[in-house]
């Protein structure tokens, strides 16, 4: 025996003991015995620190890191002297019954140890492990696969044709079915045909899984500053066993696998088989600009400034400052109020306007603020399909509003899109899940299959009004306030968290707008304004990323403020016929917003300050939809009127007071058994 191979076997069996892989071994071991059955092959997970190990013995550390198919075959010799030794296994008779998968638990951080996605060439010939990073795109269903199966000699003569565990297959890394079964091979003593003993054969599970780099978010965001160019390919991941639905379908994942290339037919696939998956979640920015920082400090005598300053100022690449405020402000809410978790806070926009391509240019740019902003293209679905990968098998393909987890799904004109999509959207808006179902029949499988995927996006929309009233009939009997959305259907409308009816018409666009627009298309580059330079694209960018990240609560004044307001709404807004016509989603829609606004003034505790702009941002939305009510509130209540200098904030400031004491009365003339408490008080 080589002294060197010798050496690396004592140095296994002392890591092993260390580490506690030996115990875990041995657990294995008795789960294998206690069944009391023979199987063809005995699978074991050996998890590997290769830091501790190269500080053990440097030979063997380098051996495991680029060399893991001949190192798996050493564990297998340390482990089936083990067996043998302390009489683990009654049932094993060979050393090649025992199928070895080393899982490293990380990798050097050096380049030689990455496999990028997107660079070229892509280096799938080095049978070793390596790093990758990337967004999951496409998910077939768990089918099985073979781990292992015994073969005998179909020569009754030959010693191998014995009922002895002689002739093993084993699956390898980026073997395919063929490799472990077939009907050619042949026996190595006689050279007679080998047959399979199917009772011996062992399965396992088997999940196909398409990767691709994060760099393809910045590519469907429809509009970026990023002007460099890379190459984009999907590339296939085999999860096998415990592996196995350990990922989901547009979750940003690392893992650690052997880079292989598997041959269908004539064509051939780089594939990676996955030993390690980890979710990955980047930190995001622990600070804010400067230029934030001083406008905080220097709106601090009024809860409420901070963030009419930051709508006024915002997007002044593509609107003029003071335009849009409404909408900006919005925007600003529902871009904080994204997250991945799974009983997130949502707030969807809709939007009614003339002016599509100006707040298409606006709505495009607050998408890059985000990591995952995605504008949906019309040629493809906005939600999981179902179709076959390579091998024929069922795959369920990621689209736009599941690439858009964490961050915002910009679907563009909602009155361009068909009936069934419509209630396809309503219902995910309802239940935040889609269902995709996997006909049996079709791709192979005995059962039909449904498979439920969670949508966590914000979703955002716009109806072009010049466009949908030449399609349809307007309605007559309009209440005060209400606008004509019923090209829409109404349960839709109410699914979406903010209606919205920005301030300009297309045939009278203010003259910042127009002198604006005018000169972008001269110089698209140009600077127009000093805020612009003063609070950069980037600096929003990492205040929003900061400001989502807030962890807030709600204040009990705030609490009791908006639960009076949704009580006495539901009496006001209520007919003989439908009852009540509040969305049963609207208390949840009015704690977002004012959470929201809470974030977005970098607080951690929701005030009666932000409770204010949340119910009267929501009232203003239900104008839209059903007119108005007993509140009565202006046609655009959160700002009256133009921001131009600290005079007109203090005027705002005692206007949205006197909306606070009007929203008191409101409640206490419709909600009369409702205690509020008030800071007031």
């Amino acid at each position: 025996m080589d002294p060197e191979i010798q050496e690396m076997r004592e140095v296994i069996l002392v890591y092993l003991d260390r580490s506690g892989g030996l115990q875990k071994f041995v657990n294995d071991c008795k789960k294998y015995n206690d069944s009391k059955q023979s199987y063809a092959v005995y699978r074991f997970v050996i998890s590997i620190n290769p830091s501790d190990i190269a500080e053990l013995d440097a030979t063997l550390g380098n051996y495991i890191l680029h060399n893991p198919l001949q190192a798996a075959q050493i564990f297998q010799s340390v482990c089936f002297v083990a067996i043998k030794t302390l009489s683990l296994i009654e049932q094993l008779q060979t050393e090649a019954q025992i199928s070895i998968l080393l899982k490293p638990t990380h990798l050097p951080p050096l380049p030689s140890y990455v496999l990028s996605l997107s660079a070229y060439p892509f280096n799938y010939t080095s049978p070793r492990f390596y790093m990758s990073e990337g967004i999951v795109i496409a998910m077939g269903t768990v089918t099985k696969y073979t781990q292992g199966a015994r073969f005998l000699c179909t020569e009754e003569t030959c010693p191998f044709s014995e009922g002895r565990f002689r002739c093993i297959r084993v699956h390898c890394p980026g073997a395919t079915e063929s490799a472990t079964v077939r009907t050619d091979f042949v026996c190595s003593l006689c050279s007679s045909p080998l047959q399979e003993d199917m009772k011996f054969r062992v399965l396992g599970d088997k999940q196909i899984v398409e990767m691709i780099d994060a760099k393809i978010l910045n590519a469907l965001k429809g509009y970026s500053t990023d002007k460099s160019h890379f190459r984009i390919q999907a590339f296939t991941l085999f999860l096998r066993d415990e592996l196995a639905n350990k990922m989901t379908i547009g979750n940003h994942y690392r893992i650690i696998g052997i880079p292989a290339c598997v041959q269908n037919g004539l064509q051939a696939t780089a594939c990676i088989e996955v030993t390690s998956v980890q979710l990955y979640k980047p930190n995001g920015p622990s600070f804010v600009s400067d230029n934030f920082k001083y406008l905080l400090s220097l709106t601090s005598s009024s809860c409420w400034r901070f963030t009419a300053v930051l709508a006024n100022i915002f997007a002044s690449q593509v609107v003029p400052p003071g335009t849009y405020n409404t909408l900006k402000l919005a925007v600003l809410l529902s871009l904080v109020q994204t997250c991945e978790k799974e009983n997130a806070d949502y707030l969807d926009l809709l939007i009614m306007t003339s002016d599509t391509l100006v707040i298409d240019r606006l709505l495009n740019y607050s998408l890059c603020l985000l990591p995952r902003g995605i504008r949906h293209p019309p040629s493809s679905d906005i939600f999981p399909s179902v179709s076959k990968d390579k091998h024929g098998s069922a795959s369920i393909q990621a689209c736009s509003a599941v690439l858009a987890k964490g961050g915002i799904c910009y679907i563009g004109d909602l009155s361009s899109y068909k009936k069934d999509k419509l209630e396809l959207l309503q219902s995910v808006l309802e239940s935040r899940t889609t269902t995709v179902f996997i006909p049996g029949k079709k791709y192979g499988e005995e059962a039909d299959q449904q498979v439920t995927v969670p949508v966590q996006t914000n979703f955002w929309s716009f109806v072009d009004v010049d466009s949908s009233s030449k399609k349809h009939i307007q309605k007559e009997n309009f209440q005060i306030g209400q606008m004509d959305v019923s090209l829409i259907p109404v349960n839709l409308v109410d699914g979406f968290g903010l209606l919205i009816y920005n301030e300009f018409l297309s045939c009278r666009l203010s003259s910042p707008v127009v002198h604006h627009i005018l000169k972008k298309a001269i110089n698209p580059e140009a600077m127009l304004y000093k805020v612009s330079q003063q609070f950069r694209t980037q600096d929003y960018e990492e205040f929003i990323l900061f400001a989502r990240n807030l962890h807030v609560e709600l204040s009990s004044e705030a609490e009791s403020l908006i639960q009076g307001y949704y009580l006495a709404s539901r009496r006001v807004r209520r007919d003989s016929i439908h009852g009540s016509t509040l969305s049963a989603s609207a208390l949840k829609i009015l704690i977002s917003l004012a959470k929201a606004h809470a974030k977005l003034s970098l607080r951690q505790t929701v005030l009666e300050e932000d409770a204010v702009i949340a119910i009267l941002l929501f009232e203003s939305s239900l104008t839209l939809k059903h007119g108005t009510s007993a509140l009565c509130v202006t046609p655009n209540p959160v700002f009256p009127f133009d921001l131009s200098d600290e005079n007109s904030l203090q005027q705002r400031d005692i206007y949205l007071m006197q909306c606070h004491h009007q929203l008191l009365k409101f409640i206490a003339a419709y909600s009369p058994g409702f205690h509020i408490n008030t800071s007031e008080e």
